[in-house]
C-alpha cells in the first residue's frame, strides 16, 4: 500500500529527543550535511541570500541569523560564499539543542564570523535584536502546525531585509526516492528514520500559501526546487 501524505504527520524525529547520545547525534548531523551537499540543498538558500543582498550597502556588515542551525553546515557554506564576495558578515546560529551547538562550534573553529547561542527565537525582542536576513533551513517542518505562524511572524519582525525558508515538499515520490537514496548514502539509523519522518512532516505548496495569506504577506515568492524542496523568500525591507 502506498503511503498517504495528504496531511502532515505528527511523528517525532529521533534527533529531537534530548536524551539522544552525542555520537549518534553527530553521525545523524553528518549524514544530513552529506545529503545536502550531494543534492544541492544548501545552494538553494545561498542563491536566495545573494539575491537579497544585491541592493545592500557592501561597506556595511551583514548580520544573518540561522534558526535551528544544527551542526552549522549552512552557516559555514554561507561564510565561504560571502568570503568570496569579500562581504563583512556576522553569522549567528541558534538552536534549542546544546548538543548540536557544541558540535557546531567544534566544526566552526576556523570561522570567526560565526557564533552560536542556545536560544528560542520567540524570546528575542525586536527592540533589542534585529538581523538583516534570517534563515530557516529544514527547521519549519519540526514545528507543529499551530506553532508555525508564531515563529514566522517573529522571523519577519526581526529581519530587516528578508527571510529565507528552505524546507521539504511532502511527496510520495520524495518518500520512496529517499528510501533508495538512504540505503546507499546514509550511514546511521537516525538519519534514515528521521529523513522519512521529515518528508511526512513537510509541506504542500498550498499549505505554505495559506500561511502567507493568513499573515497578509505582500512581498514573497515560493518556488519548488530540486530535490523536493520549497524555497520561500519573504522580502521585509521597506521600499
Amino acid at each position: 500500500m502506498l503511503i498517504n501524505l495528504q496531511h502532515r504527520s505528527n511523528e517525532l524525529e529521533l534527533m529531537d529527543d534530548p536524551e539522544v547520545e552525542d555520537k549518534a547525534l553527530e553521525t545523524a548531523l553528518s549524514d544530513i550535511s552529506r545529503v545536502n551537499k550531494l543534492l544541492g540543498g544548501n545552494s538553494i538558500t545561498i542563491r536566495a541570500v545573494h539575491k537579497l543582498i544585491e541592493d545592500t550597502d557592501s561597506s556595511q556588515q551583514l548580520t544573518i541569523l540561522d534558526l535551528g542551525c544544527g551542526d552549522g553546515e549552512m552557516l559555514r557554506s554561507i561564510a565561504k560564499s560571502l568570503r568570496k564576495k569579500k562581504r563583512n558578515v556576522k553569522l549567528i546560529g541558534i538552536d534549542l539543542s546544546e548538543k548540536c551547538l557544541t558540535y557546531a562550534r567544534k566544526l566552526s573553529v576556523s570561522y570567526p564570523e560565526i557564533s552560536y547561542q542556545k536560544q528560542n527565537i520567540l524570546n528575542l525582542e525586536a527592540s533589542k535584536f534585529s538581523y538583516d536576513i534570517i534563515l530557516c533551513t529544514l527547521t519549519l517542518h519540526h514545528l507543529k502546525c499551530n506553532e508555525i505562524r508564531d515563529v514566522m511572524k517573529k522571523m519577519i519582525e526581526l529581519a530587516k531585509v528578508g527571510v529565507v525558508i528552505n524546507d521539504l515538499h511532502r511527496s510520495g515520490i520524495a518518500y520512496y526516492l529517499f528510501k533508495i537514496f538512504s540505503f546507499f548514502f546514509i550511514k546511521g539509523h537516525i538519519a534514515k528514520n528521521d529523513g522519512l519522518i521529515s518528508i511526512k512532516r513537510g509541506f504542500k505548496k498550498k499549505e505554505l500559501l495559506q500561511y502567507a495569506i493568513s499573515m497578509n504577506l505582500q512581498h514573497y515568492n515560493i518556488h519548488w526546487k530540486w530535490a523536493f524542496r520549497y524555497r520561500w523568500v519573504i522580502m521585509t525591507k521597506e521600499s
